[in-house]
């Protein structure tokens, strides 16, 4: 199964952060947030379906695919039965194990830094974004 979220590049993104890779649903971003790929995310942990939570929550494995213009790159990562999985603003995915609200997974095999910068530079365009999470 998959769940698609659409969002919008913007200028200031970095996608330099170590641990983590961020959606949101704001529609700005400073260069402080260095995990964001992605602004004006039509989902974010809140908003996603049923089925998806479920298999998070089950500690299953998914795999995020990031597209921007014909740039693209994949993350896997894992869900874990703590997930909340109910913030209304943000996702997030991490190399951790840490927890919280905004956490979509863990284990994430990538953070915003190991993006390939091909995509960041379209994501920096302000381009369209489209992240498909396959589960």
């Amino acid at each position: 199964m998959q769940e698609v979220i659409h969002a919008k590049g913007h200028e200031n993104i970095l996608s330099t952060h170590k641990t983590t890779i961020e959606f949101t649903k704001d529609k700005y971003v400073t260069h402080e947030g260095n995990c964001i790929i992605a602004l004006c995310a039509d989902k974010v942990c809140a908003d996603l379906s049923k089925k998806l939570k479920n298999h998070l929550r089950a500690g299953r494995a998914i795999s995020v695919r990031i597209e921007c213009d014909e740039a693209s790159d994949i993350i896997k990562a894992r869900g874990h039965p703590d997930l909340t999985l109910r913030h209304k603003k943000d996702a997030v995915i991490r190399k951790s194990s840490y927890i919280d609200d905004r956490t979509l997974a863990i284990g994430a095999n990538k953070a915003s830094k190991d993006l390939k910068r091909s995509l960041v530079k379209k994501i920096q365009k302000g381009n369209k974004v489209v992240i498909k999470i396959t589960f």
